[in-house]
């Protein structure tokens, strides 16, 4: 009897201690249950940043719980129906008073620029964001004045690094940029930082060629009258040019090349010779480059190659007689002597002289 006795008495311990056992194991899941239900969120309602412990489920519920109303103009990113993560930051924007930008999760790196009293926390160094009271788990927020395109601004953000800040900025560097400090350096308090855009592209630009005037002395008209035999038509000049930009301002503007999309057509007049046979003669500037080869040469745009033109300076009269191999220039200009051509009739410092051809 004694035996039968002990066996259940420790039977009936053994139950008891399994039952505590379980309801223990019952309270630790359900205590970890409720731990994990908890989030911790950034709020930032009017540039105003506030880390915030909550059970809510989705946005919505957490501004209610807030005791935040929107109005109709009140922009919320992300949506009040974007469930609540661990993490996340929620940025309430009223009227569009100050800029913000977060991912599409609404979670990760953010910045934004305080108005009002807050302002003051990206700009005054005496201040500390502990000083009035706010917690700064589960992120850090610091103040920071970035100059971006020559303004300067002060900006709160959670950024850590030069480069997370000028990401949430919607910045995206590239290897001409210029940033100081260098764009890996640890974010501090009321850092300065200065962003300088580099831009570099290739620009195409289409240019008029103005028509050129031919005249032609013929003995088929009276002496001095004159016939217009054909009108002129203008051609298309394409150009590549390299320009370099530095915060939107054109600093240089290299050209790389000239290509003719349409020759112009000259206008073609007739006028009625005296004595002299048949010839054209054209008005207008001559410039001077440095030709292929030497001598007495010059470009012209539509003349056949092997032409012997007169030139005649109309300043002072000085000639130099000279022949066509080459083409050019195109733009207003009637004709490109060498630099032994234009030197014969003015300096070449001058760089352009009005000049007569007649051929």
């Amino acid at each position: 009897m004694g035996s039968v006795r002990a066996t259940r008495v420790r039977r009936l311990r053994i139950r008891r201690a399994v039952h505590r056992t379980t309801l223990a194991a019952v309270a630790i899941a359900a205590g970890g249950v409720y731990l994990a239900a908890w989030k911790h969120v950034t709020l930032v309602v009017e540039g105003r940043p506030e880390a915030v412990r909550t059970l809510s489920s989705n946005v919505g519920q957490l501004l209610a719980g807030e005791g935040i109303t929107l109005d109709a103009g009140d922009l919320v990113q992300p949506p009040p129906g974007t469930p609540l993560s661990d993490g996340m930051t929620i940025v309430v924007d009223r009227d569009g008073a100050f800029d913000v930008r977060i991912d599409e999760r609404g979670v990760g790196v953010w910045v934004t620029e305080p108005v009002g009293p807050f302002a003051k926390l990206a700009t005054q160094p005496t201040e500390d964001l502990s000083s009035v009271g706010w917690s700064l788990e589960p992120s850090r927020v610091l103040g920071a004045r970035v100059v971006v395109m020559g303004k300067e601004r002060g900006v709160l953000t959670n950024a850590t690094t030069v480069r997370e800040l000028l990401s949430a900025m919607g910045i995206q560097l590239d290897d001409r940029d210029r940033v100081r400090p260098s764009p890996s350096t640890p974010l501090h308090p009321f850092m300065r930082i200065r962003y300088v855009d580099v831009d570099v592209a290739v620009r195409h630009v289409r240019r008029e060629i103005p028509p050129a005037v031919v005249t032609v002395h013929t003995h088929a008209l009276p002496p001095g009258e004159v016939r217009l035999e054909r009108r002129g038509e203008p051609g298309v000049l394409l150009e590549a040019y390299r320009v370099r930009r530095v915060d939107g301002r054109v600093v240089a503007r290299d050209l790389l090349w000239r290509r003719v999309l349409q020759p112009a057509v000259p206008a073609r007049r007739l006028v009625g010779a005296e004595e002299n046979p048949t010839h054209g003669t054209q008005v207008g500037e001559a410039s001077w480059y440095h030709a292929p080869g030497t001598g007495f040469t010059a470009a012209h745009p539509w003349l056949p190659f092997g032409t012997v033109v007169t030139v005649t300076n109309l300043d002072d009269g000085r000639r130099v007689t000279v022949t066509i191999n080459d083409r050019g220039p195109f733009g207003g200009r009637i004709i490109d002597l060498s630099e032994e051509a234009f030197a014969a009739i003015a300096p070449l410092g001058q760089g352009v002289a009005r000049v007569r051809l007649a051929w």
